[in-house]
C-alpha cells in the first residue's frame, strides 16, 4: 500500500504546482494575465500555498496543530480566489450584455461572500469529541463546505450556458471544466473525511486521489490555455435573439432612469 510520504506522494504534492508556476509564466508572456487576472493570481497563490505547506510538513519542528491551522487560514484565501475565478468566468459569458453582467456579477459576489462566511462559521462551530483533532476536523468541514458551494456555483454556470444557448470561449471552458472536475471529486472525498465514513488510516489514499485529480485539472488548464483553438467555418446567418438580450435591454432602460 502507498504510504503518505512515498515518492508518489511527494510528486503529486509538488508536481502540479510546479506546472502551475510554468502556467503562470506562460499566461504572463502571452498577455493572458490581463484577460484572466483572478485565475492568474489564483494560480500563483495556489503554488506558493502548497510549497509553504509542504515545507511545514517536512520540517520536524512544526507541530501538527500549527500545520492544520495554517491550512485552515490558507483555505479561506483559496476559497475567495475560487469564487473570484467563477465570477470572472460569468463576467466573460455576459461581456456582450453589460447590464446583466453588472447586476449578475454583483449578485454573484454577494452570494459568494455570504456562502464563504457560512462555510467558515460551519467549520469554526463544528462540535468534536476529541479536542486534539479539532483543527483537523475543522479543516475537513471547511473543505467540504467550500467545495459543496463552489461545485454548486460551477454547476450553475454550465446550466446557465446550456439553458440560454450561450457559447463558451475555449479558454473559459477549459478553466471551468478543470474547476468542475476538481469541485466534484474534492467534495466527495472531503465529505467522506468530514463524516468519518472511513477509518483514519485510509485517509492518505483519499489524499492521493485528491492530488492526482488536481494534477489532471492543471493539465486540462494547460491544454485549453496553451494550445490555440482550431478555426471553424462560421455561418453568416445571425443568431436568433434570446431572453438574455431582452433582459439586458430592459435592465439598461431601468438603470438609465
Amino acid at each position: 500500500m502507498l504510504q503518505s510520504h512515498s515518492l508518489l506522494w511527494h510528486y503529486l504534492w509538488l508536481g502540479p504546482h510546479v506546472l502551475q508556476l510554468v502556467l503562470a509564466i506562460f499566461l504572463w508572456r502571452r498577455g493572458l494575465h490581463k484577460l484572466f487576472p483572478v485565475f492568474f493570481a489564483y494560480t500563483i497563490f495556489e503554488a506558493v500555498e502548497e510549497f509553504t505547506l509542504y515545507g511545514m510538513d517536512i520540517i520536524p519542528s512544526v507541530s501538527v496543530r500549527a500545520w492544520w491551522i495554517a491550512l485552515c487560514a490558507s483555505l479561506v484565501i483559496e476559497g475567495a480566489f475560487m469564487f473570484g475565478v467563477l465570477r470572472e468566468l460569468l463576467l466573460h459569458l455576459l461581456r456582450s450584455r453589460l447590464a446583466i453582467a453588472k447586476v449578475g456579477t454583483r449578485l454573484f459576489s454577494v452570494a459568494g461572500a455570504t456562502l464563504l462566511l457560512l462555510a467558515i462559521a460551519a467549520a469554526a462551530y463544528a462540535p468534536r469529541d476529541q479536542p486534539q483533532y479539532i483543527w483537523t476536523y475543522r479543516a475537513h468541514i471547511l473543505l467540504q463546505s467550500l467545495y459543496i458551494v463552489e461545485g454548486g456555483l460551477a454547476l450553475f454556470l454550465f446550466l446557465f450556458v446550456g439553458h440560454h444557448k450561450l457559447t463558451w470561449d475555449r479558454k473559459d471552458f477549459g478553466i471551468a471544466l478543470g474547476f468542475g472536475i476538481l469541485f466534484c471529486e474534492h467534495m466527495a472525498t472531503y465529505s467522506v473525511m468530514a463524516t468519518g465514513a472511513l477509518p483514519y488510516s485510509r485517509y492518505p489514499l483519499l489524499d492521493l486521489l485528491n492530488m492526482a485529480t488536481y494534477h489532471v485539472c492543471v493539465l486540462i488548464w494547460f491544454y485549453y490555455l496553451a494550445f490555440p483553438q482550431k478555426k471553424s467555418a462560421t455561418s453568416a446567418v445571425p443568431l436568433p435573439e434570446n431572453n438574455l438580450d431582452i433582459w439586458n435591454r430592459e435592465l439598461e432602460r431601468l438603470l438609465q432612469q
